[in-house]
């Protein structure tokens, strides 16, 4: 009701104790037309011009019916739009089955678009894991890894070099579309670092305002692992790495840690680099093909990864 500008016109209980569990929204014509075997009780409803008009068409006896019975199937809450004035049919029908009436002056479609896409973050499918969430170059980055392997000592670099930090140590991961995967820190430790030696810092606090944000998109994820000498480390970059998280997959690269290397400029080019590759550019395809071979019949392949995060 706050985030849409939403109006009370009559609500059963206190607004915090109705709950709403599908982002789903209905625009009940067939249901006031009498058809309602396809009806989700779990989804809020929209009354627009379109379904006001019908009902006044109805003659009022009939329109007393339509309410009633759309009413006695106990939709979560009923929205009308466009300021569009309520019946007493509507009111009364509201009141004796106990469902919550709002109403908003938005149009009809304004309305629908802002409370989908309110839905879809606040009841995206969620989890949370054990990581680093930074924006870097406006890529959101997500750092994971061993206890101790030097991903929150990365962050502090990063935040020094006009990044922002998101989460340290836990990140909620939601699923806001079939594509798109966003990260927040849990409230009750948003902008704190926790620093072997030093102990629990406010990045707030230090480095200011800039140097934090509260939600990003997950465009990549960075595994750092300790430097192991007899690995194999990729160093072409024609195959990719991707893990899957909440059924979205995800690009990986692997970074082995070891003294010496700045891996606050490493995950700089890499995030640059992954822009780069969305955009359709591959450095490595590019050096082949200036060396004489023929990048069409290079097939770079997407190995899948479990990370244990």
């Amino acid at each position: 009701m706050e985030e849409l500008g939403l109006r009370e016109v009559y609500l059963p209980k206190a607004a915090k104790e109705i709950l709403i569990c599908s982002r789903d929204v209905n625009r009940p014509g067939v249901e006031l037309n009498g058809y309602s075997e396809c009806f989700d009780p779990d989804r809020i409803t929209i009354l627009g011009r379109s379904e006001t008009e019908m009902l006044k068409s109805f003659g009022e006896e009939r329109k007393a019916q339509a309410i009633d019975r759309f009413f006695a199937l106990h939709p979560p809450v009923v929205i009308v739009a466009r300021n569009i004035e309520i019946s007493q049919d509507m009111l009364a029908a509201a009141q004796k089955y106990e469902i919550p009436l709002l109403s908003s002056k938005d149009s009809t479609s304004n309305l629908l678009a802002s409370l989908v896409a309110f839905l879809n973050v606040e009841l995206a499918p969620r989890i949370t894991r054990h990581g680093v969430l930074m924006e870097v170059y406006g890529e959101g980055i997500l750092l994971v890894g061993d206890s101790g392997v030097g991903k929150s000592e990365t962050a502090i670099e990063l935040i020094k070099r006009g990044h922002r930090l998101i989460a340290d140590d836990a990140v909620e991961i939601r699923r806001v579309s079939g594509k798109s995967l966003v990260g927040q820190a849990p409230e009750n430790i948003r902008h704190f670092i926790e620093l072997r030696g030093i102990g629990i810092v406010n990045a707030r606090r230090i480095f200011g305002m800039g140097a934090v944000k509260l939600t990003e998109k997950i465009d990549m994820c960075i595994n750092m692992e300790i430097w192991d000498a007899t690995k194999n480390y990729d160093r072409m970059g024609i195959d990719s790495e991707v893990t899957e998280i909440l059924g979205i997959e995800v690009p990986v690269l692997t970074i082995p840690v070891k003294p010496g290397r700045n891996l606050a400029v490493i995950i700089e080019v890499a995030a640059m680099n992954n822009r780069q590759k969305k955009m359709g550019y591959n450095a490595a395809y590019e050096l082949l093909s200036s060396l004489g071979v023929d990048v069409a019949e290079l097939q770079g392949v997407d190995i899948k990864r479990e990370l244990d995060i």
